[in-house]
């Protein structure tokens, strides 16, 4: 991936036949299990794969973590039928999923979303739009959170919509600050006729299930922050051994030696709560969902400061297209949005902290 890292993101590529490559090395489902094509490892090992993997693309890589979510939700709440149906042709990556909750007026306050399946006998007919979708309108199978019942958690379902469904539109392709090697479009439903038998889980229970995804998706965008912060700092020290001023190499330049000691420290303990969580959750622990929160706060917050201070090692040469540093910090500003905005993970930890 590291090679074309710079061009996917130039040319706004989608590399589906690179990810398809990762896919035939068990990492298209990678916490899937094996009964329906997956690697059945844990979390912990998926964080550790997604960390490795950004640090040849961050942005290729999250959309792969967010794939893999998918595919989770699918073998831990579907059907039997929709395992064997789904699952093979998605961990290998033949086709590609995406996640559906976030809309124009519904983000952090995901609850009140108004993406709406009306029952029609053994349909649902879909009207609503989803926005900031990853993979949209390049990828196959949409993982939809939609109003089957009243307001709040409880009146939403997970319904899968394939792309050819009659009645589902995509926006235009949106210009980004990274995140580039990914499409992200607004997903549009106008009477869309979907089988009830698309549903996952029972009605009402689409918002626990787009929780407990989110969970795992906190860790995996937390694990890409630590490759793009492991990258930037080896690329960093890099230049510090062969960049001069002042008549000798900036490796001897003690401010710029303790700041590298400081990013390393931080990267470390970044590691350390990533992988505590990661395990946390893969046990099922009691404090899994704050330990997820945390990990995704201190990681990403961490990880772009990182990339930032190591961006300002090399001067005005950070800051030009040539030096994979910039991309890494583009890449992972994000982070810190999606997946749950990390004021929205202040919240989890203080509600849990407070609670009696």
């Amino acid at each position: 991936m590291a090679p074309f890292m710079k061009e996917w993101d130039e040319k706004e590529l989608f590399p589906m036949e690179s990810m398809r490559k990762a896919a035939a090395l068990g990492f298209g489902g990678i916490y899937t299990r094996e009964d329906y094509g997956g690697s059945g490892l844990s979390r912990l090992d998926a964080s550790v794969i997604f960390e490795a993997l950004a640090q040849g693309c961050v942005s290729t890589t999250a959309f792969m973590s967010i794939h893999n979510m998918c595919c989770w939700m699918i073998d831990e709440f579907g059907s039997e039928e929709q395992r064997q149906s789904r699952l093979p042709l998605l961990c290998t990556m033949e086709k590609f999923a995406s996640y559906c909750l976030t809309e124009p007026g519904s983000g952090s306050d995901a609850a009140s979303l108004t993406t709406s399946a009306r029952r029609d006998g053994d349909h649902y007919i879909m009207n609503g739009s989803k926005a900031f979708i990853s993979g949209g309108g390049d990828t196959d199978l949409y993982l939809v959170m939609s109003r089957t019942g009243g307001a709040g958690p409880k009146g939403i379902s997970c319904i899968m919509v394939e792309k050819e469904t009659p009645g589902l539109t995509f926006g235009k392709k949106e210009k980004k600050m990274g995140w580039n090697s990914q499409p992200t479009r607004i997903v549009n439903f106008e009477d869309c006729r979907v089988p009830v038998s698309n549903r996952i889980g029972e009605e009402g229970t689409g918002f626990n299930i787009a929780m407990k995804g989110l969970n795992g998706g906190r860790i995996n965008i937390a694990s890409c922050s630590l490759g793009a912060a492991q990258g930037a700092i080896e690329q960093a020290r890099d230049h510090l051994k062969v960049r001069k001023q002042f008549g000798q190499t900036l490796q001897h330049n003690q401010f710029l030696q303790f700041r590298l000691a400081e990013l390393a420290s931080d990267l470390v303990a970044s590691r350390l709560v990533v992988r505590n969580a990661a395990k946390a959750l893969q046990d099922d622990s009691q404090d899994a969902v704050v330990l997820c929160s945390m990990a995704k706060l201190f990681a990403t917050e961490k990880c772009t400061h990182i990339c930032d201070r190591a961006l300002q090692m090399f001067g005005g040469y950070g800051y030009l297209k040539d030096y994979p540093v910039q991309q890494y910090l583009r890449d992972v500003r994000v982070h810190e949005i999606l997946e749950g905005t990390n004021e929205i993970m202040r919240m989890l930890i203080a509600r849990d902290l407070l609670k009696d």
